[in-house]
This record gives structure tokens, sequence and C-alpha cells, in this order.
């Protein structure tokens, strides 16, 4: 036990009526959505490394928060995790998610880091136990050491190569071992700085085969959770071979993984990508590959990455409704990869942030709900593309060129443009957020 969160209650639902700033105002966990339980529907998890490794550094400034468990043994570890699973039951979300490097000191050699995560996931399952919180993925920080400085995966060196591929495997085994329902990799610098260097079709090759012997062993080890991937353009290489969803469905059919491997998609990212969270979620829904959701938001006046826990309902709103049409999230969940800002010291404010983005995301998702089962949009799409139905026009698809240009001349088609309705459609949607 520490007494870091001493004076802090449990947080619980009381409405929108609360009269303080410890209480869920729309979670509440038992409440049903489309038939079923808001917590089944989210799936919250808390991110281990920005609320718990992350020390309040930014590009140009050092530590501001002052933790009493960093530093590099084993007893720092575990009075970490000690304050994890307080703030888990605290906040009562049902998950959270790790890399190794979170939570647990680095080795002198692979072995002894291997060593190291093994004795603190024998803790963490004692804490799950005693508390019933569960593990939504584990993953394997690949990128803060120098000797990923060039990639891990796509490294030149062969023996990076090898080090990252063992670290893969016993981040595996950990994530196996306390039941986890994904596990993720995230190319932190799975790109290149310049082309002057890079052989980017050998790079190329060894990713794909690497995350091939992910898929494989998974299977060896009879892991039943999902392996994801997650997309993230530039930052902080100059290119990331996962740039976006488009990008990394194209990767995964070049490796035969397309059905082997869903995405965990990233508002941020997503942004940086130049696109809305909406339109990523949309895209792996019409393949198929949508997995789980990384839930944050950056600063539209910064250009990079800054992880701010979510407070805009309306964008929100739109990306749990396309995570319903997608029919919901299956071993997936929803990931709060979001920190404090730097000056932001206090415990209370780790609890208050993370209140927040959960009373945001359950208006978010029930507004999503009734936008679904009030079915406007939909009606409005499905109208607009009616001609398709008609059979002369949906066999234009299986046509060719010569035949539907005879159609043209011979019916004297003279197609005059339809409104799109955008500002209608968007007013629709402001009745529900």
């Amino acid at each position: 036990m520490t007494d870091f969160f001493n004076g802090i209650p449990k947080i619980e639902y009381k409405g929108e009526g609360a009269d303080t700033d410890f209480a869920y105002r729309h979670y509440d966990p038992d409440e049903q959505v489309m038939g079923k339980r808001m917590e089944d529907h989210l799936r919250f998890a808390v991110a281990y490394w920005h609320s718990f490794a992350w020390e309040g550094g930014d590009p140009f400034g050092g530590q501001t928060f002052d933790r009493p468990w960093f530093g590099g043994s084993m007893d720092h570890a575990k009075m970490k995790a000690d304050a994890a699973f307080e703030m888990f039951g605290i906040l009562g979300q049902p998950f959270f998610c790790f890399h190794d490097a979170d939570v647990r000191p680095e080795g002198e050699t692979f072995a002894e880091s291997r060593r190291n995560l093994e004795e603190i996931t024998d803790y963490f399952g004692q804490k799950m136990e005693e508390t019933g919180t569960k593990l939504l993925w584990g993953t394997a920080n690949l990128f803060s050491h120098r000797r990923f400085m060039s990639g891990s995966a796509t490294n030149p060196d062969p023996e990076v190569f090898a080090y990252a591929a063992a670290t893969v495997k016993s981040c595996m085994d950990v994530t196996q071992k306390l039941g986890g329902a994904n596990y993720v990799l995230w190319g932190g610098r799975e790109g290149y700085e310049t082309l002057l260097n890079t052989d980017m079709g050998r790079e190329r090759q060894q990713a794909g085969r690497f995350l091939t012997m992910v898929v494989d062993y998974a299977k060896k080890i009879g892991f039943d959770g999902t392996i994801l991937i997650e997309p993230k353009p530039q930052e902080p290489t100059k290119h990331q071979y996962d740039y976006d969803v488009a990008t990394i469905y194209g990767f995964l059919k070049e490796f035969g993984l397309e059905k082997e491997v869903k995405l965990n998609i990233e508002q941020g990212h997503a942004i940086l990508a130049g696109h809305s969270f909406e339109h990523e979620l949309a895209l792996a829904r019409e393949f198929g590959i949508l997995g789980s959701i990384d839930m944050n938001r950056n600063d539209y006046q910064s250009g990079w990455d800054t992880d701010q826990f979510p407070n805009n309902v309306p964008e929100v709103a739109l990306a749990y409704y396309e995570v319903l049409r997608a029919g919901g999230f299956d071993t997936g969940g929803t990931n709060f990869d979001a920190k404090l800002r730097r000056q932001s010291l206090d415990p209370e404010d780790l609890i208050l942030a993370h209140v927040g983005a959960m009373d945001v995301c359950a208006r978010g998702l029930k507004a999503a709900a009734a936008m679904l089962e009030d079915g406007g949009l939909e009606a409005a799409r499905t109208e607009r593309y009616a001609g398709w139905e008609l059979a002369e026009n949906s066999g234009m698809l299986t046509s060719d060129l010569a035949t539907i240009a005879e159609r043209v001349e011979r019916e004297g088609l003279d197609p005059q443009p339809r409104s799109g309705r955008q500002e209608r459609l968007e007013n629709w949607i402001n009745r529900f957020v």
C-alpha cells in the first residue's frame, strides 16, 4: 500500500446533479445502451506508461512530476504497481495496459530484464486477482532505448532484430500469463529519417517477417486474444511504415496477414496523419480490421502528438458511432493513451483527468447509440445511393466502358447534380450531442 492517493474517495456514478468533482456524472457502468451494459461497451483501460511511468518532460524541459516510485529498482517497480492498482480501485475501470519498460527496471542483460518482467508479472497477477482488474493488452517498448534508434524489426543491425524478437516473445508470454485480451505492436521507430541510408524494400520485408513470426508464436502458445498494430505517422521518425489504416492494410495484404491482425487506432495519430478519428475507424470497419482504440486528443495548435485527455463530446460521439456500426468491441476497448499536462502535479489531477474522460466517452457513446437507433444518418445515406439499387445501374459495375457509353447515348442520359445536404446532416447530429 502507498499513501499517494490518500483522501481520494472511490469514484461512483452520482448523475448530473453531483455536488463533487469526484463522481461520475454520465458514466454509469450498469446503464443499458442498445441492450448492453455501458461498461461492456466502453471497456475502459488506464495506460500504465502515461499515468505512472511518465515524468512530465517535454522536448524543451525535463521532469516535473515527483512520484515516490520513480527509480530503477524492483522495489520501486512494486511501489508503482501498488499505486497503480490503488488508482484502479478508485476509478473502477475494468482494464489496464502496459509496455514492459513501464513496469520493470532495465537489467544489465536481456535475461535480467526478462526476469524482472516475470517477477513483476507475478506481482500483477496477485493484485489482479484481489481487485478484479484485467489486462486489455500488453506490448513491448521497442523505441525508448538507444539500441532501437534505427528501429527494431526494421533495424539494419540483425542483432537488434534478434533482441526485439526476444523482447516481444517475453512480452507475449506475460500477456498470455495475465490473461490479456490483446497484444499490441507499436512501431515506435519503424521508419526512416532519410532515404540516403535506407533500404526501404529490405526493411519492409523484415517488418513483414517479424509480424508473421508474432502471429505464428501467438498460435503456438495458444494465445486466443487479438494481435493488434497501432498506426502512427511521422513522429518520431520522418516516415513511419505504419502511417495510417490504409497503409497498414496494404502491408497486411502484402504479407497475407489481413485475416490475422487488427488495428488499435488512436485519435491523436489519426490527426497527425491528416485524417479525422472517425475516418480511420470507418476505414478499418470497412476492411474488417477494427480491433481497439486509444482515446485521447491533440492540441490543434500544435503539430505533434500531445496525448491530452478527451473533452470533445461531438468528436467522441462520431468515433463511437463507427465503433457501434462495426458491432462494438470484441476483445478491444477504450484505452486512455493520455497524460496530464506537465503542470498538473497533484494526485487529484490524475484521478480527475480519467473521471472527466470517462464521462466524455459515456456521453459520446450514448449520443452515438441514439443516432444509430434514430437511423436518420443511415436513411440519408441510403437515399443518396438509392439509384445503385436499380438493376440497370448496379449492372454497370460488371459491365464495360463501351456498353455503358452505348447506354448513355441510347437513353440520352443527362444527369443533374443533387445536393449532398451536408449542413442538414450536421444539424441533425447536433440534436444528439
